[in-house]
């Protein structure tokens, strides 16, 4: 694969180029040359675009492809081609399959289906055997398969025993814990955030206590363990807040927030759309607000998609029995982009880059010359309309579509491999 981008913005916090407008030329797949100008050759595809802004490839920690198991919702294909119009070169794909990945076959399973693939797609392995929260899961021998992180997903693990066991094993061999947190003893069966608009619509509430109190027990494990932290899909003020404190007093916690969290408030549900049934749900606005704040000043490392195929069968039904989730890979970055006001835009990057492989531990690619080309193309300015016909995944359970997003990806070069727009 031989190509030069022309005229790109590089956004790599901490380059010595980041800001600046240069051509990049890639050659077999390497990076050969950076310059303000270079002169194409007959031989090379040209790419060049209004406002065309580079970055290293970006990382999404949390999809769910739905595969092996539940293909008739999304499947590693599918995924892969939702992955790439997202505009990511790698993805950690959840635990909650059907097995579980809870053994190094699952691993294995996903990583040679995907293995000539453009996008890096890393598994994610249980935490516990079958996801039941009883037993810690083969963890190393799904590490030396390859799974870069170990989670029961959307469980919560309620075992504190459980987790402080899995935490001091892991250290063991460098292994990367990822907790999801809601003390299902309060949160219950609740719908939506409990509040003014669930008393309103006559809904159970899940109160934000469900997610602190696991939060605060969680970080109290890690300073008791010694052990680093991952802390999923965050979604109210106090969990910052702890989180931030918990930063401060020298713990080894990291904290990941969903896209949809910093953009959608509780409110959105007042017309019962299934499709804004989410775990966690929708906030208030004040902890919209705390969630953005939390991204600006580094309190929150990463934000994923929370891709979560859906098919019609399990959204197409009364609001209390639906499944949650959303479709989330293609419209992330215009979400983010559209709703993240004093953010700035090398923020953004760097929670959907360099943070989220410093999490799970993989080699960070850079837009240096001799690197490896692994870089998303995108214009940071362009206006889009999410289309349903667009959609790449099986599934289109999205109250997107219809949606005009600021912010929009022009391609991916990973692998030799150049997919796009451009």
């Amino acid at each position: 694969m031989n190509i030069l981008i022309k005229s790109a913005r590089i956004v790599e916090p901490g380059s010595s180029y980041n800001g600046k407008v240069m051509d990049i030329l890639i050659e077999n797949g390497i990076i050969t040359s950076i310059a303000s100008k270079i002169s194409p050759k007959k031989s090379i595809k040209t790419i060049e675009a209004d406002n065309l802004h580079v970055s290293t490839g970006w990382l999404d920690m949390q999809v769910s492809f739905c595969d092996p198991g539940y293909e008739h919702k999304e499947d590693l294909s599918s995924g892969v081609k939702a992955a790439v119009a997202g505009g990511f070169t790698g993805v950690a794909v959840v635990s909650s399959t059907n097995p579980p990945i809870h053994s190094k076959a699952e691993v294995e399973y996903i990583k040679n289906k995907t293995a000539g693939s453009i996008v890096d797609v890393y598994p994610v392995g249980a935490l516990s055997y079958k996801q039941e929260g009883k037993d810690i899961s083969e963890m190393y021998d799904m590490h030396l398969a390859g799974a870069v992180a170990f989670s029961d997903d959307k469980k919560a693990i309620h075992d504190a025993g459980l987790l402080m066991r899995a935490l001091l094993y892991a250290q063991n061999f460098g292994g990367v814990i990822m907790t999801h947190c809601d003390e299902k003893a309060i949160s219950l069966e609740g719908k939506m955030n409990e509040g003014v608009t669930s008393t309103m619509l006559g809904l159970k509430g899940i109160p934000a206590l469900a997610e602190e109190m696991m939060v605060n027990r969680n970080i109290f494990l890690a300073e008791y363990t010694k052990a680093p932290v991952h802390i999923s899909n965050i979604s109210t003020q106090k969990s910052v807040a702890l989180i931030k404190q918990a930063k401060a007093n020298g713990l080894k916690i990291t904290a990941s927030v969903n896209a949809y969290s910093i953009a959608l408030d509780e409110t959105a549900l007042t017309g019962f759309d299934s499709n804004y049934k989410l775990n966690p749900p929708l906030r208030t606005k004040a902890d919209i607000e705390a969630l953005r704040n939390g991204i600006a000043d580094g309190t929150i490392d990463a934000i994923t998609s929370d891709h979560r195929p859906q098919d019609i069968e399990s959204k197409d039904v009364e609001f209390d029995y639906a499944s949650n989730g959303m479709i989330g890979l293609e419209s992330a970055f215009g979400l983010i982009n559209s709703n993240r006001e004093k953010i700035k835009l090398e923020t953004i990057i760097k929670a959907l880059t360099v943070n989220p492989r410093n999490i799970l531990k993989l080699a960070q690619p850079k837009v240096a010359e001799g690197q490896e080309a692994n870089l998303t193309l995108f214009n940071p300015d362009s206006e889009w309309m999410f289309e349903k016909k667009a959609i790449q995944s099986k599934s289109a359970n999205t109250p997107f579509i219809g949606t005009t997003f600021k912010g929009k990806v022009l391609g991916i070069v990973n692998k030799k491999q150049f997919k796009g727009i451009v």
